[in-house]
């Protein structure tokens, strides 16, 4: 081969070479939700949208590739000054989104940067006509006031500011101490309030259930006395209708009275037994009861036969003096009690004497126990004391009132 043909081999492969590198020139696919900006000989030509474009090669360039999707900036903290004079560090977050891809590359050379200085200029000026107070606590306002003045500035650069959040404000070392013990302050106030509500409604609880259990045990107890009340009044009742029925008479009271007196006499503290008018009434009738009217009255019947016992006890033979016979009986004559014999009942029971000391004279009396003392024993010598006999009939004259059985 000759040299010419090698150098015609050799053009032919660099202008191969050179229509496939314009052909990769040529063609551009732009990603989706990207704009590329084409300049033809440096002046703006088109704008590329997603897809498959073509460009002229050698005369036009790609100037930019725009982001249409929706960034987010932070920024580094801001220091502000508010307006009781505090400095307080703040940060924030922007995001924004590129409307216009002309504009953003044409109308500023970085809007980046010119977002950021603007939002800083923004931000000092809206805190800077509050105290700490309201900034802390109005950061709603602070965000609406810094995308509306963000929005309309950066219109004109083909950028839209969607929204402006703060992160964070920081005041000073000092403050943040002080506004530390006033909320330590705030929390010990507010769990005082509720621990004394908590108290107050557990007292209220507390003084409703003793109420409530209060009248249920006073309805209780007045339920228990009504019971108690209607149950004594039916044993009453009973027992009433029962006796009324029965028909008693003295003999069984008496001797029921003579039951009931041993109940009476028990007990250690009893040094001293007291024999009542009552009892020499019932004698005389139980007496009566068993053998008919006693000669003499109640006082003379007891008195007898405390004589015969304590006569008994002197004579040294333990035994009782032998009771009167049916003939015996029938032969003597009733007669009426006299003081003599009232006195010398009396003298054998434990009277002093003249002339003698009353501790010796005491001693001389009979020494009966009250508890020893029976009901039946009482009855059983008074039986043996008494005289049985027919009442006397005293004469009648007119205008006497008739004898009354003893």
């Amino acid at each position: 081969m000759s040299g010419g043909e090698v150098f015609l081999v050799l053009l032919l492969g660099l202008v191969a070479l050179f229509f496939i590198i314009m052909l990769f020139k040529m063609v551009r696919i732009v990603p989706q939700q990207q704009e590329y900006i084409v300049e033809r000989l440096g002046k703006y030509s088109k704008t590329l949208t997603p897809g498959l474009n073509f460009l002229v090669p050698i005369l036009d360039a790609v100037r930019s590739k725009v982001d249409k999707r929706e960034q987010v900036v932070s920024f580094p903290p801001q220091p502000v000054i508010t307006s009781d004079n505090l400095v307080v560090s703040i940060d924030t977050v922007i995001y924004y989104m590129v409307t216009d891809s002309v504009r953003a590359t044409y109308a500023i050379s970085n809007y980046l940067q010119g977002v950021e200085q603007l939002t800083v200029t923004t931000l000092r000026n809206v805190v800077g006509s509050m105290d700490l107070e309201q900034a802390l606590t109005s950061r709603d306002t602070i965000n609406s006031a810094l995308r509306t003045v963000l929005d309309e500035a950066t219109g004109q650069w083909g950028i839209k500011v969607t929204r402006v959040e703060i992160k964070a404000i920081d005041p000073p070392p000092s403050v943040r101490e002080s506004m530390e013990k006033q909320m330590r302050a705030e929390r010990d106030k507010r769990a005082a309030i509720l621990t004394a509500e908590g108290v107050k409604a557990s007292q209220v609880l507390t003084a409703q259930g003793e109420q409530e259990a209060a009248v249920l045990r006073a309805q209780g107890d007045r339920q228990a006395r009504i019971l108690q009340a209607e149950g004594q009044s039916k044993a009453i009742e009973t027992v009433f209708t029962a006796i009324h029925k029965s028909n008693p008479d003295e003999k069984l009271l008496a001797y029921q009275y003579l039951q009931t007196l041993p109940q009476i006499a028990a007990g250690q503290s009893n040094k001293l037994w007291m024999i009542p008018a009552e009892l020499t009434r019932a004698l005389e009738s139980f007496s009566g009861a068993v053998g008919g009217p006693i000669s003499s009255g109640p006082a003379s019947a007891v008195t007898n036969a405390v004589s015969q016992a304590l006569s008994s006890e002197q004579d040294g033979t333990g035994e009782a003096a032998p009771s009167h016979t049916d003939a015996d009986r029938s032969e003597t004559a009733p007669r009426t009690p006299s003081a003599e014999d009232d006195d010398a009942a009396t003298t054998r029971i434990g009277k002093p004497k003249p002339g003698t000391d009353d501790t010796q004279a005491l001693e001389a009396g009979p020494k009966v126990s009250p508890s020893q003392f029976t009901a039946t024993d009482a009855a059983n010598t008074m039986l043996d004391s008494t005289q049985v006999v027919p009442p006397p009939v005293p004469p009648t004259k007119p205008g006497d009132l008739p004898p009354t059985a003893v």
